[in-house]
């Protein structure tokens, strides 16, 4: 298995939905299909569109990075995606590390 990553995905709405992979593209394409592989969420909120996503490495550190993300509120999710912060920043921005 490849390494972990977080990633956020923009609705049609704006809204931010954030999550982990080892895959990106192939999850993405998941929450778009409607196959129900996808979160349940997400369904019916399309397009979907990925604005970010920053390689973690191990699962533990991405899903630590994840619930912290999933805490933040929009307007500070949307200043990550906009200064697309390196992983050590993003780290530090979250507090991790």
């Amino acid at each position: 298995m490849g390494p972990w990553w977080v990633y956020l995905v923009r609705t049609a709405a704006g809204e931010l939905y954030t999550g982990i992979a080892t895959d990106v593209e192939r999850r993405l394409e998941e929450h778009r299909s409607g196959s129900g592989r996808g979160a349940r969420y997400l369904r019916g909120r399309a397009p979907l569109e990925l604005v970010f996503r920053r390689r973690m490495g191990e699962r533990g550190l991405a899903l630590r990075v994840e619930h912290r993300l999933k805490r933040r509120t929009k307007d500070e999710k949307e200043a990550i995606v906009r200064s697309a912060p390196s992983k050590r920043q993003l780290l530090s921005r979250l507090g991790i590390e």
